[in-house]
């Protein structure tokens, strides 16, 4: 995934993570269009969605493999990993768990946390993978925000914040004694401490709002550029093989993630 460019670069691998029917693919496709990407909406009832492009998935509308989009947003590159949300099909999204720098877990505002999303928050946590939850379909669901954050804070974490809420700041600061200390002090927490208490998992942000709407995907897009930091890779060629697919052809195709160095076309490894 990396271009084999050396210094420090802005660009992170995203996991998209789900229970069936959370609107995931319908996310991908809403940041896919945010960001330039595509130039129409595509819907998974329209069978005409990007990445749901095999012919198995079209017919059922769910995921059933992992696959990949490149999106760029304020010079940042955000590679995304999209993951099948059905349990039957939980060994696609083991392998990809093994390099996703980030996690964007979707809830399905209309039923709340659901049994595979809470498999999915404690594999999260055994890779240590930093995750930001996305609330859909609020513009449908007759659950209250205050309803799914209570559901979300007793299934999975009660570190979970609302992060349109006003009050944020002092939420936060309870989560963590030096915020406290820093926020009792200057009655506000600086940014970098707050990336900081997202990456070490102190705290997970919550956005609510309605893919099929392009209602907070671009919360969720500026929040995914505030924990993408510099990073040094190293000038030694570093890679890690994740999956195995097959084209039209039947050639064999092995996806990797570059931790360093450059790979070249016709490079023997």
């Amino acid at each position: 995934m990396d271009k084999g460019t050396r210094g420090p670069m802005r660009r992170i691998t995203v996991g998209i993570f789900a229970h069936v029917d959370a609107g995931k693919t319908t996310c991908i496709e809403g940041l896919l269009y945010l960001t330039g990407k595509t130039k129409k909406l595509g819907r998974v009832d329209h069978k005409d969605t990007v990445l749901d492009y095999d012919e198995e998935e079209r017919k059922h509308g769910i995921t059933i493999y992992s696959k990949e989009a490149l999106i760029e947003w304020n010079e940042k590159e955000f590679y995304l990993i999209d993951t099948p949300g059905h349990l039957d099909f939980a060994s696609e999204v083991a392998r990809c768990l093994r390099v996703v720098d980030v996690a964007v877990v979707l809830i399905n505002g209309q039923d709340g946390v659901q049994s595979y999303t809470e498999t999915i928050f404690k594999q999260l946590a055994s890779h240590h993978i930093p995750t930001i939850f996305f609330v859909n379909k609020m513009d449908i669901s007759y659950l209250s925000k205050e309803e799914l954050l209570f559901d979300l804070n007793e299934k999975c974490s009660n570190r979970i914040i609302d992060f349109n809420h006003p009050e944020k700041e002092e939420m936060i600061a309870l989560l963590q004694e030096d915020l406290l200390e820093i926020y009792t002090k200057e009655n506000h927490i600086p940014e970098e401490l707050l990336i900081e208490a997202i990456l070490n998992r102190t705290v997970f942000p919550c956005i609510f709002g309605s893919c099929l709407k392009m209602e907070g995907l671009e919360d969720l897009l500026n929040l995914l550029d505030s924990v993408c930091i510099e990073k040094e890779y190293p000038s030694t060629f570093q890679a890690k093989a994740y999956k195995i697919s097959y084209d039209e052809e039947s050639n064999r195709l092995t996806h990797i993630k570059v931790f360093g160095g450059q790979l070249k076309v016709k490079d023997i490894l």
